[in-house]
């Protein structure tokens, strides 16, 4: 079972092309009880310390976890966490080195207090989706995450046919004007995400934008931002829009964050 599972992920990986320096991202969103919030942070800062060793170990490149809005309990989800990977391979077999990050962050605890640790931190929050994401485009430019900015994260399902024609509208179309909000300073940066697993026709996304800002004044500020958009560009920006159906869109805070 496990050689067929390798057998179909090297297929699925190896039918894009991607670069050497390609970034792989598990994005797992959190619904979170009210009454389970303070439980739930404390479940992150105990979490916190083994992504720590993970990073240190080479299994991972990095952790996030993001607060999203609007965040009412009926209104998606509420927390969002991120793990970068450098290979595909990683992020499909992210779990086997764990308990030995949990115990080098933890060495006063026994095994089967770390277990129960483990075990205890499911109960804090419902992982509701799990997402196997690529790194497809991306600004130039490098802009240096830190805890307290904030992101919109707009949810993408490309339309039936058009997933080449929505890739190829984001980067012709959309990117050149991200481009010139960076350059201008209006926003950090830009990227386009495409899920990889799941995929099927019942998939609620098929791809994510995520726009990344210093914090909300500059976020409000962009939107007074005069790109120059001419008749033409209005007419493919257009276009390019109809190629997909934005399915949801959040606005994010990073409050954590484990790099090298």
């Amino acid at each position: 079972m496990r050689r067929v599972l390798s057998i179909m992920l090297i297929l699925l990986f190896c039918s894009f092309s991607f670069a050497q320096e390609q970034t792989y991202l598990t994005f797992e969103f959190m619904k979170v009880d009210n009454d389970q919030e303070q439980f739930y942070v404390e479940t992150e800062d105990f979490w916190e310390k083994i992504h720590e060793q993970r990073v240190a170990s080479g299994d991972i490149v990095g952790w996030d976890l993001w607060q999203l809005l609007p965040g009412g309990e009926d209104q998606g989800y509420q927390y969002l966490t991120v793990t970068v990977f450098d290979d595909p391979m990683k992020m499909m077999n992210a779990g086997a080195g764990i308990m030995e990050s949990a115990r080098m962050a933890y060495p006063d605890l026994s095994d089967e207090e770390l277990q129960n640790r483990v075990n205890l931190a499911g109960g804090s929050r419902d992982l509701a989706v799990r997402l196997f994401l690529m790194v497809m485009d991306r600004t130039n430019g490098d802009y240096e995450m830190k805890p307290g900015m904030v992101a919109t994260m707009d949810l993408m399902k490309a339309n039936d046919g058009n997933y080449s024609a929505y890739e190829t509208a984001e980067g012709d179309t959309f990117k050149p004007l991200h481009q010139k909000m960076v350059d201008g300073d209006a926003k950090g940066s830009w990227e386009l995400l495409k899920v990889l697993l799941p995929q099927g026709s019942d998939v609620y996304a098929s791809h994510l934008t995520v726009n990344m800002y210093d914090n909300w004044e500059q976020y409000l500020d962009s939107m007074n931002f005069d790109a120059g958009i001419t008749p033409a560009m209005e007419k493919k920006m257009d276009d390019g829009l109809e190629t997909r159906d934005m399915k949801w869109s959040y606005m994010a805070t990073l409050t954590k964050m484990v790099r090298k």
